[in-house]
């Protein structure tokens, strides 16, 4: 019988799910143009575990939740974007490889730089009003702040811990 069923991935998932939307509402120093938290490390651990697709569309369904249950503004559809192609890029990079800071770099790289500062930093200037140069030199800021942060605890949440949990750690799908 195969060990990852699809009950146990709905459960994985919903967990995961969950747990970002715990992390980045309750767990985050937010202000109305940043958010620095830990919401990354479930949609990293989606990503590991089942690929692109599952992690992105997890990512999307949690960015939706998170905002139905405790809004903080108007929902954007701009930021479900962002939150797909995050849990997408997340698959693409550690889906089935070893998860190493190096292997995790250029996903990193991507979401922090490109999908974080750019995408996110241009919904906020359309959500907002507020012109996009105006809005990056305190994205930029959180960009390398969290640019350590990821690199380190992703590889170190995954292998330390979650790598040793059978129904979490194994990566057959």
């Amino acid at each position: 019988m195969e060990k990852n069923t699809t009950t146990s991935r709905l459960v994985i998932m919903a967990f995961l799910i969950a747990l970002e939307i715990i992390l980045t509402r309750f767990c985050s120093i937010n202000t109305p143009i940043l958010r620095i938290g830990f919401g990354f490390l479930p949609i990293a651990i989606m990503g590991i575990k089942f690929g692109p697709w599952w992690a992105g569309m997890g990512y999307a369904v949690g960015d939706i939740l998170g905002m139905l249950i405790f809004p903080t503004g108007a929902y954007f559809p701009g930021f479900t974007l962002t939150a797909f192609l995050t849990g997408m890029v997340y698959g693409l990079f550690l889906y089935r490889k070893p998860v190493t800071w190096k292997r995790g770099l250029p996903a990193v790289i991507i979401i922090i730089f490109g999908l974080n500062l750019f995408l996110d930093t241009l919904w906020l200037s359309i959500l907002m009003g507020n012109g996009f140069i105006a809005l990056l030199p305190a994205r930029i800021i959180k960009c390398f702040v969290m640019l350590p942060i990821q690199l380190i605890l992703i590889p170190l949440v995954w292998n330390l811990v979650l790598a040793r949990i059978p129904v979490i750690g194994n990566t057959t799908s």
